[in-house]
């Protein structure tokens, strides 16, 4: 098992013992950071996991831009991992923004995060492909359209199951007819999604 645990801000130096939970990422995680045997990374883009895996998952240095290939998110894919949305749609899935990185999307905003280095705290700038994210609800139809998706209630939630392969490799599809296809248009009001596409170079978009 496996999940995001970053913490509150990325301007503060981040402590894998200490740092809580970011509070958008819910009472569940903040929870399962104190369970018995759970292994949290070391770094800023924190995911942490339990199980046989659980350190394969966690093992790799500050991922940049956060959801590469080495990264957690890119190590459940390689594992042939499941994901399971529990009472939140696909916009709160990072494994999308796997499929991005992969698909190279021409879109990347400028963040920066703190990070020890020689017993210095320093800045590290890096370019991430970062927008609002409402339009990974697409991910909905097309893995249902596949039959890729199972969904029901646990509890009063409703979930989703898929697996991470299915996701990637559905959004991948999609990418490559229209690399912007997650990106608000840009009449529609969404400042987010207005400053992923204002940062695509001139030569990517003529």
């Amino acid at each position: 098992m496996e999940m995001p645990f970053w913490g509150v801000d990325g301007e503060r130096l981040f402590d894998a013992e200490k740092t809580p939970v970011a509070a958008d990422l819910g009472i569940v995680a903040e929870t399962f950071r104190h369970y018995p045997g759970v292994i949290r990374s070391t770094h800023s883009q924190a995911f942490a996991a339990l199980g046989p895996q659980a350190e394969l998952i966690t093992a790799d240095p500050l991922p940049l831009p956060p959801h590469i290939p080495a990264s957690p998110v890119g190590r459940v894919h390689d594992l042939d991992g499941q994901i399971l949305l529990l009472g939140v749609g696909h916009d709160a899935s990072s494994t999308i923004h796997l499929a991005e990185v992969i698909a190279e999307v021409p879109y990347g905003v400028e963040k920066q995060c703190a990070v020890l280095e020689n017993g210095e705290l320093i800045r590290v700038s890096y370019r991430e492909n970062d927008h609002c994210c409402a339009r990974f609800e697409f991910m909905d139809g097309w893995l249902r359209s596949r039959q890729l998706q199972r969904e029901g209630l646990i509890g009063h939630a409703h979930a989703r199951l898929m697996r991470s392969r299915d996701v990637v490799a559905a959004a991948l599809a999609e990418l490559a007819a229209d690399p912007l296809v997650f990106l608000h248009a840009e009449d529609e009001d969404c400042e987010e999604c207005r400053d992923a596409r204002g940062s695509i170079p001139e030569e990517a978009v003529g």
